[in-house]
């Protein structure tokens, strides 16, 4: 079957393009969501089994209120099943927004001459990492614009410079990318830096709808993009992370479309992609986008919902683009990583007094404009676990040996006392008086619900070495 027009066809042939349209949108337009049905796809997911394209359908089509708040509750047992109450938190740190590409979503776009330009030098990069370190930050995702200049040396030496900043206690474990794809070469560059997850989002996963979209430079190439991180499999970079922009096309086929895109991994390299992400659309400098598929809170909420269900052991992303509320509800039930204490605009961490947002220097604006310390706070007061985890990633723990790890559900017995470890470092090194005392009882909490008796005495163990100056313990 030719699935695409001689126009998206690209010269490189060793990767082939695995979405098809007609196929995504006969499962959506020709499955029935029955009750009983929904709940068999439920009852599945509940057992840690990754839904199939048609059982997702079926999730996708159940528009009766009544199934819609059953897919929410599902969602909401199977993440406590697999994550427990931990959240993870990281920051975005946006290094430079030169870009060729001329995207009409974006803030970035070649063509908004409003845009004002800039890179990070090695020492205002050195002073944005020590700002987040002073915060508490753990993890960073490193974001750029697709340019000629952030080659993956380039990438790489930031990777480098990043991990060599030490202040106090504060230091950077893990360092993700966020960048344009690479060849094979480029990516074991990137790889042999020491990068955790490298993320692509294919934007809209429709072929037309993407032309529509991306109207010049290297991303305008969709299947290019599509078939980038199968590149970064054979470089052996087997964590990556996927994505798609909503607003773009119809929610339901982006939705079946990136769990296709899971199951394409699953199928070829046994590992599904250790995050999927789903922002939405939001204002920027020089914006150009049809309202036509714009979702409203309640899709946007159902959706993630889906994806829980679909992919039970994928993080699931959601960024300070979305209101305090909207996170609050979606915790709950999907997502399992958040940001926190963003700010977007370059060099702005280590300038607290610059409170106001550039539109100009910005990919587009946020609505949660909470300090990390804010939100662990309401973390902690809803009763979850801020985590600054980074031990499966240094312990070889990705790709297929992550899958080895949590499918059987070992996810919990590791990453809750790693958890654990973590907000008591956050505690002994930024918490305020107040937070941390709030902090140690959710920690005491968490402790009595550990099923192993050895690891809790180790987990006490490494506690009191903590609060004696010993940092970076892990499981």
């Amino acid at each position: 079957m030719k699935f695409y027009p001689e126009k998206y066809k690209i010269k490189d042939q060793r990767m082939k393009p695995f979405i098809d349209p007609e196929e995504i949108w006969d499962y959506i337009n020709n499955t029935e969501s029955t009750k009983e049905r929904v709940r068999e796809v439920i009852a599945k997911a509940l057992n840690k089994e990754r839904l199939n394209l048609k059982e997702t359908a079926v999730l996708i089509n159940a528009n009766d209120p009544e199934l819609i708040e059953e897919i929410k509750q599902g969602a909401k047992t199977l993440k406590e099943k697999v994550y427990g109450n931990r959240i993870v938190l990281f920051a975005p740190l946006y290094v430079g927004n030169k870009c060729t590409n001329n995207c009409e979503y974006c803030g970035f776009k070649a063509s908004n001459k409003d845009a004002i330009r800039q890179t990070l030098s090695d020492n205002e990069l050195i002073k944005e990492v020590e700002a987040l370190e002073d915060n508490g930050q753990k993890r960073l995702i490193l974001v750029y614009g697709e340019h000629k200049h952030y080659s993956p040396e380039f990438i790489a030496k930031n990777v480098k410079t990043v991990y060599s900043v030490k202040k106090g206690n504060g230091e950077i474990r893990r360092v993700n990318i966020n960048a344009a794809p690479l060849d094979i070469d480029g990516f074991r560059t990137v790889k042999d830096a020491g990068i955790g997850t490298y993320q692509i989002f294919q934007e809209t996963y429709h072929p037309e709808a993407y032309a529509k979209y991306h109207l010049g430079g290297k991303k305008r190439d969709f299947e290019y993009r599509l078939t980038s991180l199968d590149r970064a499999q054979e470089a052996g970079l087997d964590d990556v992370g996927i994505g798609a922009l909503f607003g773009l096309y119809d929610w339901r086929y982006e939705v079946l479309a990136m769990v296709r895109h899971t199951n394409h991994f699953e199928a070829c390299y046994n590992v599904g992609p250790h995050t999927i992400s789903f922002p939405r659309i939001q204002d920027a400098s020089a914006v150009n986008v049809d309202p036509k598929y714009m979702i409203t809170d309640d899709e946007f909420t159902r959706l993630i919902a889906i994806l829980r269900l679909a992919v039970p052991y994928t993080g699931l992303i959601l960024t300070a683009r979305e209101s305090e509320q909207v996170r609050r509800e979606v915790m709950s039930f999907g997502v399992s990583q958040i940001d926190g204490g963003t700010k977007l605009e370059l060099g702005s961490y280590h300038e607290s007094q610059n409170e106001e947002q550039n539109l100009n220097r910005e990919q587009f604006a946020i609505n949660d404009n909470r300090s990390l310390a804010e939100i662990i706070d309401e973390l902690i007061e809803n009763e979850y676990l801020p985590s600054f985890c980074t031990a499966c990633y240094r312990l070889g723990r990705t790709g297929e040996h992550f899958m080895e790890f949590s499918v059987p559900g070992f996810i919990k017995r590791f990453c809750t006392p790693n958890a654990i470890l973590t907000l008591a470092e956050y505690i002994e090194d930024y918490a305020t008086p107040e937070v941390a005392d709030k902090a140690w009882r959710i920690i005491n909490k968490e402790i009595k619900g550990l099923d192993d008796e050895k690891v809790v005495c180790l987990v006490n163990e490494r506690i009191e070495k903590i609060k004696q100056g010993e940092r970076d313990m892990y499981f």
